[in-house]
């Protein structure tokens, strides 16, 4: 796909980390944007900075999730591009005992679903939106879209207390190949990226010998990711017509321990 001005895109999660880091890089082709987040303020900044337009979005929502694609398309028309950043996480053991009282206790059902609705249920929502307006265009050298998801190499090592989150990026990672099948007699490709340890601001709070130690689990380079490495990426899974159903892992060759 030729990315340039004729071209739109919806970005999940686009107000800051990996999603801000793909908006980026798509505007610098020329490529109109929308943003989709929960975080007014720094949606709206991101728009203004791309002259595009923020969608407050919660992908959990039909409602919201139609709300923002309707929007979307009004002020800059009928994407082309969703890239799917929207995501979290949480840490909790299946079962655990309190070390002090020895009190048992097990994971509560609510936090696992919630986790399974934002990360996996509220991806597949935004794909099958999105993929339903992409078929009302024509094709572009043979083309109508291309859809990127985030899942995390938890998907494949998950660790100690991330049941939840390993099991909803397990299931972006297991609809991608279905999805990309579905789709394809409809000239809509699908791929998706699993991000290792990557500076977001998830952990841009974190001390300074924190993040050099996690780096220092990557071998090589022995660093955390950067946004921008995660965007190349995903604006290649865009540009190149030949990817398609693809998972693939972005982290440095890191085999995540079991904590």
């Amino acid at each position: 796909m030729k990315l340039d001005s004729n071209i739109s895109a919806v970005i999940t999660g686009g107000a800051s980390g990996l999603g801000a880091a793909t908006a980026r890089a798509l505007h610098e082709h020329g490529v109109k944007i929308a943003i989709f987040d929960l975080n007014e303020e720094k949606g709206e900044a991101m728009a203004a900075e791309l002259g595009g337009v923020f969608c407050n979005v919660n992908v959990t929502s039909d409602e919201s999730v139609d709300a923002g694609f309707e929007k979307a398309r009004a002020a800059i028309g009928q994407e082309r591009i969703l890239i799917n950043c929207a995501g979290t996480g949480n840490a909790v053991k299946t079962a655990s005992r309190n070390k002090e009282t020895g009190e048992i206790s097990h994971f509560p059902l609510d936090k696992f679903d919630l986790i399974i609705q934002i990360n996996l249920v509220g991806t597949f929502r935004c794909i099958a939106k999105s993929a339903a307006g992409m078929m009302t265009l024509d094709p572009i050298d043979g083309e109508r879209g291309a859809i990127v998801n985030t899942a995390s190499v938890a998907a494949e090592d998950g660790q100690i207390g991330q049941a939840s989150y390993s099991a909803s990026k397990g299931g972006v990672v297991g609809m991608t190949l279905p999805i990309a099948r579905d789709l394809s007699r409809e000239l809509i490709r699908v791929n998706t990226i699993l991000p290792g340890i990557f500076d977001t601001p998830l952990l841009q709070g974190a001390p300074d010998n924190v993040k050099q130690a996690l780096g220092a689990q990557v071998p090589n380079p022995a660093r955390l990711g950067n946004p921008v490495e995660y965007a190349s990426l995903a604006v290649e899974m865009c540009r190149n017509g030949y990817f398609n159903g693809e998972d693939v892992r972005l982290d440095g060759a890191i085999r995540m321990a079991p904590r």
